[in-house]
């Protein structure tokens, strides 16, 4: 039974609000993959990097317009292809938001819809958060300090959140 309130999932019909119901279930998707790997308390902002650049993922690998629903599982490959180290998901993310404002403009909505400015939100936060890691490039057997006492670097939070959600994809 289809549920007709005020508010519109697509912006259309009674004039409502529309709900971003893509944005919505590509981040409960990602909440889900980090969740289950138990990688980082769910209150971290590392787990908040983890989460947006997981439902980026998803979200912009849906190119048919229909999240896949029940076939999630079939989408995991696609997602850890997109997310693993050697791959340049962030131009690869910048790319798809070009290309879906794009279409949105050529619809002749004009405004992109309120899933593509959550996802925009979203991977603007992952590029001008700044967060304090360990720094993976230091120089090895530079000393045998424990993991919070090592060289630490600030590190964008797409660069600490992709690899947290590759392998939570990897753990599912």
């Amino acid at each position: 039974m289809l549920h007709r309130g005020r508010e519109s999932t697509d912006g259309a019909g009674d004039g409502g609000p529309a709900v971003p119901m893509a944005w919505f279930y590509a981040e409960y998707i990602a909440d889900e993959l980090l969740r289950t790997g138990d990688l980082m308390p769910p209150t971290s902002v590392e787990f908040r990097a983890g989460r947006d650049a997981l439902a980026l993922t998803v979200f912009l690998s849906d190119t048919d317009g229909e999240l896949p629903g029940i076939r999630v599982i079939t989408q995991l490959e696609t997602w850890l292809s997109l997310t693993a180290y050697d791959q340049p998901w962030q131009e690869w993310v910048h790319r798809r938001l070009d290309d879906l404002a794009a279409d949105a403009a050529a619809s002749g909505t004009g405004a992109p819809g309120p899933d593509l400015e959550l996802a925009a939100e979203a991977w603007r936060w992952l590029r001008e958060t700044e967060l304090l890691a360990p720094d993976l490039n230091a120089v090895p057997g530079g000393g045998a300090a424990g993991e919070d006492e090592g060289p630490k670097v600030w590190t964008p939070a797409w660069q600490l959140g992709l690899p947290l959600g590759h392998l939570a994809i990897h753990l599912f």
